[in-house]
């Protein structure tokens, strides 16, 4: 009876172990972009193994960790205790790189592609009945329409315009769900006002305001917020066509406290063009700066980007601008660093302890993404979010996750 019980115990063990190991290949990524000797951070287990066929990689004799110190694009192969291949690995190296601080609050417009639906709704048609053309189409809030009768779509008075031109014949439109591209027919409702309607709520712009987080001299392109921007009403991240980068203007500063955020109110109206936005990832926005002058910045504070290493718990400052005129350094602490992460804009927490910022804004508050944070004269990233119950306390993105994203923009 016991040895059965201990058979049982060992099996499950195993299966247990095997479950484990499985999960740790799956969260290794298909290919990885690092900085020219940046060690390479990787979720992995015991007998889990990175090697290269042209040893490229350098190991260090104090700590184990591998390197690369060669720029360019290099596989890589896990194997389990050396003997099993698992994958390979698409690194791309990329050569150390310097930028500029900036910490300017600034404007951000965002333009989709096609309309994203945020809503639906009944539509009372001339007869005074109610109708829901969209009902038994697939279409979704957070869903974008693109295409109707093969036309495309770019902004929300297009659509009203093909709706309209259709005269209440059925329509065919393409839309995207879930990054696939589906299509369904839909016949529109003809309503007292003799316009015709699907039902569906649109919207095919978003602006806001938020921080400037590093220039790159070397390709003018910026990084800014350290997080994407989603819509409001869906909570999706927008997929945008273009955009523009402008400059802001602060109106007032509401405080945070625990529990309740606070958020720099702004405007944007009559402001001058910084730059093109291209990219809207969740690691922050990305595009090409226009014109240089505009953000007022000094390039003689231009830095390397700190590699993960070279990071340390405690004192660290962040650059922001509250009152219209100069950025402002306050201090910091880095509280938390999750080195391995990779997948998220949540790399480190922080924490505000400089009483000038807590007496100004009560912490970290909405329009403060994307403040740079420097330690020893280096980049080392940039603010992200607030702990809600704790308005002082938050997350900060690392600096070569947001370079990186930058790297690729055209």
């Amino acid at each position: 009876m016991h040895k059965k019980i201990i058979k049982r115990i060992v099996l499950l063990i195993f299966l247990l172990i095997i479950y484990i190991y499985v999960l740790l290949i799956q969260y290794i990524p298909d290919e990885i972009t690092i900085f020219e000797g940046e060690n390479i951070s990787l979720k992995t287990g015991f007998g889990i193994t990175l090697n290269s066929e042209d040893e490229v990689l350098e190991t260090s004799a104090n700590t184990g960790e591998k390197t690369i110190n060669k720029v360019g694009n290099e596989k890589l192969s896990i194997n389990l205790f050396d003997k099993l291949f698992i994958k390979d690995i698409d690194v791309s190296v990329l050569p150390k790189t310097t930028v500029v601080p900036v910490g300017n609050i600034a404007g951000v417009k965002l333009y989709t592609n096609g309309v994203l639906v945020v809503g639906m709704s009944e539509i009372e048609g001339e007869d005074s009945k109610t109708y829901k053309p969209y009902e038994n189409t697939g279409i979704e809030e957070g869903d974008t329409i693109v295409k109707v009768n093969e036309n495309i779509i770019t902004s929300t008075d297009e659509l009203i315009e093909r709706i309209n031109m259709s005269n209440g014949e059925k329509v065919n439109i393409e839309y995207i769900h879930d990054e696939q591209t589906k299509a369904c027919s839909i016949t529109p409702v003809k309503t007292s006002e003799k316009e015709y309607k699907l039902g569906l709520w649109v919207r095919d712009s978003a602006a806001g305001v938020g921080t400037v987080t590093f220039y790159e001299p070397s390709t003018q392109s910026f990084g800014a917020l350290g997080h994407g921007i989603t819509d409001i009403d869906t909570g999706d991240l927008l997929n945008i066509a273009s955009g523009e980068f402008v400059t802001a203007k602060v109106l007032n500063i509401k405080k945070g406290e625990d529990g309740n955020p606070g958020k720099i109110q702004g405007t944007i109206e009559e402001q001058e063009t910084i730059g093109e936005i291209s990219k809207n990832t969740e690691f922050g926005i990305y595009g090409k700066i226009k014109d240089i002058s505009s953000l007022n910045i000094d390039m003689n504070k231009e830095m390397e980007v700190a590699l993960r290493d070279e990071i340390k718990l405690g004192k660290a400052t962040i650059l922001c601008s509250l009152d219209n005129r100069n950025v402002e350094e306050y201090e910091i602490e880095i509280t938390k660093i999750y080195k391995e992460n990779n997948y998220n804009n949540k790399s480190m927490e922080i924490k505000i302890t400089d009483e000038r910022l807590i007496e100004k804004t009560g912490g970290i508050i909405q329009g403060m993404s994307g403040s740079p944070i420097i330690q020893n004269g280096k980049f080392v990233g940039a603010v992200t979010h607030v702990l809600v119950n704790s308005a002082t306390e938050g997350y900060a993105i690392f600096g070569d996750l947001m370079l990186k994203q930058s790297k690729e923009v055209d």
